[in-house]
């Protein structure tokens, strides 16, 4: 069972965890990241970050990265929620929890699932700071961390 929320409201990593074990049958582990917004980014400090996405299409690529985990890895269950809006640094920006009946599959399909949000999920995202706003682009060390994928 896969759920995928895109929201502007936050969310309970407490609530996410639960829902997740009860949505699940014969798990052996469950595993969670939660993103927060940065309060630094290349030597500035961050004011705030806005983020857009296009609906539809954003969830379509999530389910698609959620199902390439499954394929690879024992996912008995997972939620990907992602923030859209306005965010302040320290809040909440993505939960990803996966449910497995191991931890290796749980841990491993849970990094994969946030390095392919990082690079294939439509978002935009503004970065306000002192020196003004500015469109983010996806970082090179994302893109690495996600073709590293490929190879193994």
């Amino acid at each position: 069972m896969f759920r995928i929320i895109v929201q502007e409201t936050d969310f309970d990593v407490s609530t996410e965890t639960r829902a997740l074990a009860e949505a699940s049958k014969g798990i052996g582990g469950i595993n969670t990241f939660v993103g927060l917004v940065r309060d630094i980014n290349d030597a500035s400090d961050v004011s705030s970050l806005f983020l857009e996405h296009y609906p539809g299409m954003t969830e379509k690529q999530i389910e698609t990265i959620l199902q390439e985990a499954a394929s690879r890895w024992d996912v008995q269950s997972a939620t990907v929620i992602h923030r859209v809006g306005e965010l302040c640094p320290g809040e909440q920006i993505v939960f990803v929890g996966v449910a497995s009946a191991h931890r290796g599959d749980a841990f491993d399909a849970c990094e994969y699932i946030i390095d392919y949000l990082k690079t294939r999920a439509t978002f935009w995202k503004k970065e306000k700071s002192e020196e003004g706003t500015r469109w983010l682009e996806t970082r090179q060390s994302d893109i690495e961390s996600a073709d590293a994928w490929t190879k193994s």
